[in-house]
């Protein structure tokens, strides 16, 4: 197991997208930013404290729930009500993207509205994609073999990410 980025690494990096996000929204009134469950909503929540100190746009923060190995096994839902994101500027927030599986079933989701916009972020992204998804924020690209694995943590202001 090898360690890919420590905390403080992974702090600069949330830093960071949340600064590219705030330039590339600046004309938004509100974002909608979701996370995935687990990992991503524990980034999404962290992007919204760094784009809440930096601007003074509008956060409408919420999580995604859904199946990862089987997204199309159970419904997705999310926790706030899905007519709030129509006309919405969407975010959408995971820890590490591989196939795109995850991404790409929380993103047709929201297709079911009329949404502005839909960005994806991502912390780590391995670049494995079996599914037509593209990543706008990326936090670390990495090239990796189909056999290695990006595990991410982020417990106790110890956040790490292994490649194993």
């Amino acid at each position: 197991m090898q360690v890919i980025l420590n905390h403080q690494q992974i702090e600069q990096k949330i830093t960071r997208l949340g600064h590219q996000i705030l330039e590339n929204s600046f004309e938004e009134k509100t974002l909608f930013i979701g996370g995935i469950i687990g990992n991503g909503s524990i980034l999404a929540k962290k992007i919204v404290e760094v784009i809440n100190a930096n601007s003074t746009i509008k956060i409408i923060y919420f999580e995604v729930s859904i199946n990862k190995e089987e997204p199309w096994s159970e419904k997705i839902r999310l926790s706030i009500d899905e007519k709030l994101l129509k006309k919405g500027y969407i975010i959408l927030v995971d820890d590490v993207i591989n196939s795109g599986k995850t991404m790409q079933y929380a993103v047709m989701k929201f297709l079911e509205q009329a949404t502005k916009a839909i960005k994806t972020v991502a912390l780590v992204d391995r670049a494995h994609r079996r599914y037509p998804i593209k990543t706008d924020f990326i936090g670390l690209g990495l090239s990796t073999t189909l056999k290695d694995r990006v595990e991410v943590e982020l417990v106790d202001n110890n956040f790490k990410a292994y490649l194993v």
